[in-house]
C-alpha cells in the first residue's frame, strides 16, 4: 500500500543563519501546509516495496542541496544531492520580490501590495517548476508540493 508522502520535515538548523518574524512565518506555514498535504514519491525501486511515509531532512552544504529522505520510522532510505546553480537566479529574485511585499504591506495601497504579490507568486511558481524539473526522474511531487519545498529551499539560503 502505497503512503507517498512527507509527515516530517527539518530543516538543517546551521544552514539557517538568519532569522526574523516574516521568515520564521514562512517556514512555518511550509511545513505544516507539507504535513496536511502533498505528494512526495522517491521514483528509485529498493525492492523491500517501501512506499511511504517518508521523513525529509534538507540542507545546504557546498553549494548542493541535500535531501536525507528517510522511513516512517526515521531509517534511512536515500539521500539525493540536487546543485543549486539552476536555482541561483531564482532565488535572489525571490527574496528581492519579498522584500519589497513586506515593505509594501506596511506602507503601501492594496492595489500595489496585490501587484507585488501576484509578481511573487509568479516567481515562486516559475521556481516550482524548476524544482519539479530538478527532481524528475527522482521523486514525484506534485506542484503544490514543489512551491512549498521552495519556500524551504529559500528559508536555507538566507544568509546572515
Amino acid at each position: 500500500m502505497s503512503d507517498a508522502r512527507i509527515i516530517k520535515v527539518e530543516l538543517d538548523e546551521a544552514t539557517i543563519l538568519r532569522r526574523n518574524a516574516d521568515i520564521e512565518q514562512e517556514r512555518r506555514v511550509a511545513i505544516f501546509d507539507r504535513i496536511e498535504d502533498n505528494v512526495f514519491k522517491p521514483v528509485r525501486d529498493f525492492g523491500d516495496g517501501y512506499a511511504g511515509p517518508y521523513q525529509l531532512h534538507l540542507s545546504v552544504e557546498e553549494g548542493r542541496l541535500i535531501w536525507d529522505i528517510r522511513r516512517e520510522d526515521g531509517s534511512p532510505f536515500e539521500i539525493l544531492i540536487l546543485g543549486l546553480g539552476r536555482f541561483r537566479r531564482v532565488v535572489k529574485d525571490y527574496f528581492a520580490i519579498c522584500d519589497s511585499y513586506y515593505q509594501a504591506i506596511r506602507k503601501a495601497s492594496a492595489s500595489e501590495i496585490e501587484t507585488i504579490d501576484m509578481a511573487r507568486r509568479g516567481i515562486h511558481n516559475e521556481a516550482a517548476e524548476i524544482l519539479m524539473e530538478r527532481l524528475e526522474g527522482k521523486v514525484e511531487v506534485d506542484f503544490a508540493t514543489a512551491r512549498r519545498l521552495f519556500t524551504l529551499i529559500c528559508v536555507l539560503h538566507i544568509k546572515g
